[in-house]
Parts: structure tokens; C-alpha cells; sequence
């Protein structure tokens, strides 16, 4: 799954994919958590393993796309 985490008072913009079978749910969970305080740090990993932290009163916006098994490669009619 796709992810686009927008930073705060920042042009900055954080890209990249999720681990395969993350739960969706789970993860808009953590996110309200985050948003709303009850954790400091939104954790996330992505596809490679790598462990993404992000303090959550720095997250401007996110943005979830669709997984990997949900994307269309090529040109359509």
C-alpha cells in the first residue's frame, strides 16, 4: 500500500509502500491515534523492513493508496 505523509509548516513529503498484507483498518487506527494524541510517534515499516517514525504533531496530511495487487500497469481504451 502506497503512503504520502505531508509534514507540517514543511513542503516536505514523505513517500512509500507499506509491507504487503497491512491492514488497512489498523493502520486509519493508528493514524486517528496519532492525530488525536494518544501516541506520540506514528511507527510505520515499509516494504523493505525499514522502520518509518513520525511524530504526530508534525503529520500534516496522509494519504493512502491502493496496494501493489490493486495497481494497473500499461495504457487502457
Amino acid at each position: 500500500m502506497e503512503v504520502r505523509i505531508g509534514i507540517a509548516e514543511s513542503p516536505q513529503i514523505i513517500e512509500f509502500d507499506l509491507e504487503d498484507g497491512t491492514d488497512r483498518d489498523e493502520l486509519k487506527a493508528s493514524i486517528d491515534a496519532a492525530i488525536g494524541g494518544k501516541i506520540k510517534i506514528l511507527w510505520l515499516k515499509d516494504r523493505k523492513g525499514k522502520d518509518l517514525g513520525v511524530p504526530a504533531e508534525k503529520i500534516g496530511f496522509i494519504e493512502l493508496g491502493t496496494s501493489d495487487a490493486e495497481r494497473r500497469i500499461g495504457f487502457g481504451a
